[in-house]
Protein backbone atom coordinates (compact mmCIF):
# COMPACT_ATOMS: atom_id res chain seq x y z
CA UNK A 1 0.00 0.00 0.00
CA UNK A 2 3.03 2.25 0.71
CA UNK A 3 3.54 2.21 -3.07
CA UNK A 4 1.33 5.06 -3.76
CA UNK A 5 2.39 6.68 -0.43
CA UNK A 6 4.87 8.76 1.08
CA UNK A 7 5.44 6.36 3.73
CA UNK A 8 2.82 3.80 5.60
CA UNK A 9 2.23 5.92 8.13
CA UNK A 10 0.77 8.68 5.69
CA UNK A 11 -1.05 5.84 4.24
CA UNK A 12 -2.77 4.95 7.04
CA UNK A 13 -3.91 8.61 7.95
CA UNK A 14 -4.66 9.13 4.80
CA UNK A 15 -7.63 5.98 4.82
CA UNK A 16 -8.19 6.62 8.62
CA UNK A 17 -9.70 10.40 7.24
CA UNK A 18 -11.43 8.55 4.19
CA UNK A 19 -13.24 6.11 6.46
CA UNK A 20 -14.29 9.23 9.32
CA UNK A 21 -15.72 10.78 5.60
CA UNK A 22 -17.13 7.39 4.72
CA UNK A 23 -19.68 6.66 8.01
CA UNK A 24 -20.82 10.99 7.25
CA UNK A 25 -21.73 9.93 3.91
CA UNK A 26 -25.28 11.53 3.72
CA UNK A 27 -27.56 8.20 2.06
CA UNK A 28 -27.55 5.03 3.19
CA UNK A 29 -25.05 2.43 1.50
CA UNK A 30 -23.67 -0.70 1.15
CA UNK A 31 -19.91 -0.86 1.11
CA UNK A 32 -18.85 -3.87 -1.16
CA UNK A 33 -15.11 -5.16 -1.60
CA UNK A 34 -15.31 -6.75 -5.08
CA UNK A 35 -12.11 -8.87 -6.23
CA UNK A 36 -10.42 -7.92 -9.62
CA UNK A 37 -7.37 -8.90 -11.78
CA UNK A 38 -5.72 -5.93 -10.36
CA UNK A 39 -6.36 -6.77 -6.43
CA UNK A 40 -9.53 -5.87 -4.48
CA UNK A 41 -11.45 -2.98 -5.48
CA UNK A 42 -13.96 -0.88 -3.07
CA UNK A 43 -17.41 0.26 -4.20
CA UNK A 44 -19.93 2.47 -2.51
CA UNK A 45 -23.21 1.48 -3.64
CA UNK A 46 -26.48 3.84 -2.79
CA UNK A 47 -29.94 4.10 -4.34
CA UNK A 48 -33.18 1.62 -4.84
CA UNK A 49 -31.89 -1.83 -6.20
CA UNK A 50 -34.39 -1.77 -9.05
CA UNK A 51 -32.92 1.64 -10.70
CA UNK A 52 -31.45 2.07 -13.31
CA UNK A 53 -27.22 1.34 -12.93
CA UNK A 54 -24.94 4.56 -12.54
CA UNK A 55 -20.72 3.81 -12.11
CA UNK A 56 -19.27 6.88 -10.73
CA UNK A 57 -15.72 7.30 -11.49
CA UNK A 58 -13.31 10.05 -9.77
CA UNK A 59 -10.36 11.78 -10.43
CA UNK A 60 -6.88 11.42 -9.44
CA UNK A 61 -6.40 12.29 -6.15
CA UNK A 62 -9.77 11.05 -4.79
CA UNK A 63 -11.89 8.39 -4.03
CA UNK A 64 -16.03 7.67 -4.04
CA UNK A 65 -16.21 10.55 -1.25
CA UNK A 66 -16.05 13.34 -4.61
CA UNK A 67 -19.50 12.09 -5.11
CA UNK A 68 -20.64 13.22 -2.02
CA UNK A 69 -22.50 16.71 -2.62
CA UNK A 70 -23.91 14.86 -5.45
CA UNK A 71 -25.06 11.44 -4.62
CA UNK A 72 -28.23 12.80 -2.27
CA UNK A 73 -29.88 13.64 -5.33
CA UNK A 74 -28.97 11.19 -8.06
CA UNK A 75 -29.45 8.24 -5.47
CA UNK A 76 -32.91 9.11 -5.27
CA UNK A 77 -33.30 8.30 -8.99
CA UNK A 78 -30.40 5.41 -9.35
CA UNK A 79 -28.27 2.79 -8.13
CA UNK A 80 -25.44 4.50 -7.98
CA UNK A 81 -21.56 2.77 -7.71
CA UNK A 82 -19.04 4.74 -6.51
CA UNK A 83 -15.87 2.82 -7.63
CA UNK A 84 -12.40 3.81 -5.69
CA UNK A 85 -10.04 3.46 -8.81
CA UNK A 86 -7.15 1.18 -8.29
CA UNK A 87 -4.08 3.53 -7.59
CA UNK A 88 -5.76 6.60 -5.66
CA UNK A 89 -6.08 7.28 -2.33
CA UNK A 90 -9.44 5.18 -0.89
CA UNK A 91 -9.45 1.59 -0.56
CA UNK A 92 -9.18 -0.10 -3.83
CA UNK A 93 -5.61 -2.10 -4.42
CA UNK A 94 -2.19 0.08 -5.31
CA UNK A 95 -1.96 -1.54 -8.98
CA UNK A 96 -1.38 1.06 -11.36
CA UNK A 97 -1.77 -1.10 -14.61
CA UNK A 98 -0.22 1.09 -18.04
CA UNK A 99 -3.00 3.47 -19.08
CA UNK A 100 -1.71 2.48 -22.92
CA UNK A 101 -2.81 -0.64 -22.98
CA UNK A 102 -6.28 -3.05 -22.63
CA UNK A 103 -5.98 -3.46 -19.14
CA UNK A 104 -7.74 -0.49 -17.60
CA UNK A 105 -10.77 -1.84 -19.65
CA UNK A 106 -10.20 -5.59 -18.23
CA UNK A 107 -10.25 -3.94 -14.57
CA UNK A 108 -12.99 -2.49 -15.16
CA UNK A 109 -14.85 -5.56 -17.03
CA UNK A 110 -14.22 -7.26 -13.54
CA UNK A 111 -15.85 -4.65 -11.39
CA UNK A 112 -18.79 -4.50 -13.15
CA UNK A 113 -19.25 -8.46 -13.53
CA UNK A 114 -18.41 -8.51 -9.61
CA UNK A 115 -21.41 -6.39 -9.36
CA UNK A 116 -23.76 -8.27 -11.91
CA UNK A 117 -23.56 -5.44 -14.25
CA UNK A 118 -24.21 -5.72 -17.78
CA UNK A 119 -24.98 -2.07 -19.10
CA UNK A 120 -25.03 1.12 -17.14
CA UNK A 121 -24.27 4.78 -17.33
CA UNK A 122 -21.17 6.49 -16.20
CA UNK A 123 -19.62 9.49 -15.51
CA UNK A 124 -16.23 9.84 -15.00
CA UNK A 125 -14.35 13.33 -14.08
CA UNK A 126 -10.57 13.62 -15.33
CA UNK A 127 -8.81 10.43 -14.83
CA UNK A 128 -12.01 8.80 -14.35
CA UNK A 129 -13.12 10.33 -17.15
CA UNK A 130 -10.48 9.32 -19.40
CA UNK A 131 -11.44 5.49 -18.04
CA UNK A 132 -14.88 6.02 -18.85
CA UNK A 133 -14.26 7.29 -22.17
CA UNK A 134 -12.01 4.09 -22.78
CA UNK A 135 -14.28 1.64 -21.73
CA UNK A 136 -16.81 3.17 -24.03
CA UNK A 137 -14.53 3.20 -27.31
CA UNK A 138 -13.61 -0.68 -26.43
CA UNK A 139 -17.03 -1.97 -24.60
CA UNK A 140 -19.90 0.53 -26.26
CA UNK A 141 -22.41 -2.21 -25.88
CA UNK A 142 -21.98 -2.00 -22.24
CA UNK A 143 -22.41 2.26 -22.15
CA UNK A 144 -26.01 3.73 -21.78
CA UNK A 145 -25.05 7.20 -21.09
CA UNK A 146 -21.39 9.37 -20.41
CA UNK A 147 -21.69 12.63 -18.90
CA UNK A 148 -17.92 13.41 -18.54
CA UNK A 149 -16.28 16.37 -16.49
CA UNK A 150 -13.36 17.60 -17.80
CA UNK A 151 -12.18 14.16 -18.82
CA UNK A 152 -8.50 13.20 -20.20
CA UNK A 153 -7.72 12.19 -23.52
CA UNK A 154 -9.42 13.96 -25.75
CA UNK A 155 -7.46 17.59 -25.32
CA UNK A 156 -4.34 18.40 -24.94
CA UNK A 157 -2.61 18.00 -21.60
CA UNK A 158 -0.68 20.71 -20.03
CA UNK A 159 2.21 20.74 -18.15
CA UNK A 160 2.65 24.06 -17.38
CA UNK A 161 1.58 23.94 -14.00
CA UNK A 162 3.94 21.49 -12.80
CA UNK A 163 6.70 23.89 -13.32
CA UNK A 164 4.59 26.64 -11.24
CA UNK A 165 4.32 24.02 -8.45
CA UNK A 166 8.36 23.34 -8.67
CA UNK A 167 8.96 26.99 -8.30
CA UNK A 168 6.51 27.16 -5.64
CA UNK A 169 7.83 24.28 -3.81
CA UNK A 170 10.11 25.81 -1.17
CA UNK A 171 7.51 27.98 0.38
CA UNK A 172 6.35 25.39 2.16
CA UNK A 173 3.25 24.56 3.08
CA UNK A 174 2.05 27.55 1.64
CA UNK A 175 3.35 26.95 -1.53
CA UNK A 176 1.92 23.21 -1.97
CA UNK A 177 -1.98 25.20 -0.95
CA UNK A 178 -1.13 27.96 -3.74
CA UNK A 179 -0.42 25.32 -6.50
CA UNK A 180 -2.70 23.17 -5.83
CA UNK A 181 -5.52 25.66 -5.60
CA UNK A 182 -3.93 27.03 -8.85
CA UNK A 183 -4.18 23.56 -10.64
CA UNK A 184 -7.53 22.80 -9.76
CA UNK A 185 -9.46 26.15 -9.74
CA UNK A 186 -9.94 25.73 -6.31
CA UNK A 187 -9.03 29.58 -5.35
CA UNK A 188 -12.10 30.83 -4.40
CA UNK A 189 -13.19 31.34 -0.75
CA UNK A 190 -15.98 29.10 -0.96
CA UNK A 191 -13.72 26.57 -2.62
CA UNK A 192 -11.84 26.28 1.45
CA UNK A 193 -13.26 22.98 2.49
CA UNK A 194 -12.28 21.09 -0.90
CA UNK A 195 -8.38 22.65 -1.39
CA UNK A 196 -8.00 21.82 2.66
CA UNK A 197 -9.37 17.88 1.53
CA UNK A 198 -6.76 18.67 -1.64
CA UNK A 199 -3.91 19.79 0.00
CA UNK A 200 -4.02 17.17 2.68
CA UNK A 201 -4.18 14.76 0.52
CA UNK A 202 -1.17 15.18 -1.76
CA UNK A 203 1.00 15.89 1.30
CA UNK A 204 1.05 12.07 1.62
CA UNK A 205 0.06 10.57 -1.86
CA UNK A 206 2.20 10.14 -4.43
CA UNK A 207 0.03 10.75 -7.63
CA UNK A 208 0.33 9.31 -11.06
CA UNK A 209 3.07 10.88 -13.42
CA UNK A 210 1.88 9.03 -16.83
CA UNK A 211 0.15 10.95 -19.79
CA UNK A 212 -3.04 10.22 -20.30
CA UNK A 213 -3.24 8.35 -23.32
CA UNK A 214 -5.25 10.78 -26.16
CA UNK A 215 -7.94 8.71 -27.92
CA UNK A 216 -7.65 9.01 -31.72
CA UNK A 217 -10.25 10.10 -33.58
CA UNK A 218 -11.90 7.04 -34.99
CA UNK A 219 -12.49 6.26 -31.37
CA UNK A 220 -14.08 9.21 -30.43
CA UNK A 221 -16.59 8.75 -33.72
CA UNK A 222 -17.20 5.34 -32.25
CA UNK A 223 -19.30 6.73 -29.55
CA UNK A 224 -22.88 6.21 -30.09
CA UNK A 225 -24.38 6.19 -26.98
CA UNK A 226 -25.62 9.76 -25.62
CA UNK A 227 -22.30 11.60 -24.54
CA UNK A 228 -22.28 15.12 -22.19
CA UNK A 229 -18.91 16.96 -22.23
CA UNK A 230 -18.36 19.60 -19.45
CA UNK A 231 -14.81 21.44 -19.40
CA UNK A 232 -14.00 24.50 -17.52
CA UNK A 233 -12.18 27.85 -19.20
CA UNK A 234 -9.80 27.96 -16.51
CA UNK A 235 -9.00 24.14 -16.34
CA UNK A 236 -4.81 24.05 -15.87
CA UNK A 237 -4.59 20.61 -16.67
CA UNK A 238 -6.33 20.09 -19.84
CA UNK A 239 -7.10 21.88 -23.18
CA UNK A 240 -10.75 22.66 -22.60
CA UNK A 241 -11.19 24.45 -26.03
CA UNK A 242 -9.59 21.42 -27.82
CA UNK A 243 -11.27 18.89 -25.91
CA UNK A 244 -14.70 21.06 -27.00
CA UNK A 245 -13.59 21.18 -30.32
CA UNK A 246 -12.36 16.96 -30.88
CA UNK A 247 -15.89 16.44 -29.47
CA UNK A 248 -18.13 18.77 -31.61
CA UNK A 249 -15.92 17.17 -34.40
CA UNK A 250 -15.86 13.70 -33.57
CA UNK A 251 -18.77 13.45 -31.65
CA UNK A 252 -21.73 15.71 -33.27
CA UNK A 253 -24.31 14.71 -31.18
CA UNK A 254 -22.58 15.39 -28.30
CA UNK A 255 -23.87 18.01 -25.51
CA UNK A 256 -20.65 20.05 -25.00
CA UNK A 257 -20.70 22.92 -22.08
CA UNK A 258 -17.95 25.05 -21.43
CA UNK A 259 -18.04 26.81 -18.31
CA UNK A 260 -16.15 29.96 -18.71
CA UNK A 261 -14.69 30.52 -15.44
CA UNK A 262 -14.74 27.10 -14.24
CA UNK A 263 -11.49 25.10 -13.59
CA UNK A 264 -10.62 21.68 -13.38
CA UNK A 265 -12.83 21.00 -10.56
CA UNK A 266 -15.99 21.17 -11.87
CA UNK A 267 -18.55 21.53 -8.34
CA UNK A 268 -22.16 22.44 -8.59
CA UNK A 269 -22.96 20.18 -11.46
CA UNK A 270 -25.46 17.79 -9.98
CA UNK A 271 -28.53 19.27 -11.60
CA UNK A 272 -26.55 19.51 -15.04
CA UNK A 273 -25.65 15.69 -14.89
CA UNK A 274 -29.14 14.78 -13.96
CA UNK A 275 -31.04 15.62 -16.26
CA UNK A 276 -28.34 14.44 -18.65
CA UNK A 277 -28.72 11.06 -17.08
CA UNK A 278 -32.78 11.05 -16.54
CA UNK A 279 -33.22 12.62 -20.64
Amino acid sequence: MSAIYKSEAGAQEIQRRYREALDAWPVPAEQLRVPTREGETFVLVSGPEDAPPVVLLHGAGANATMWQDDITTWARHFRTYAVDLIGEPGLSAPSRPPLASDAPARWLDDVLEALGITRAAFVGTSLGGWLALDHATRRPERVDRLALLCPGGVGRQRMGWLFKALLLRPLGARGVRRSAGAVAGLDRPEHRAVLDQLVLTFAQFKPRTERLPVFPDDALRRLAMPVQVTVGGRDALFDSAGTARRTARCVPHATVRVLPEAGHALLGQTDAVLTFLRH
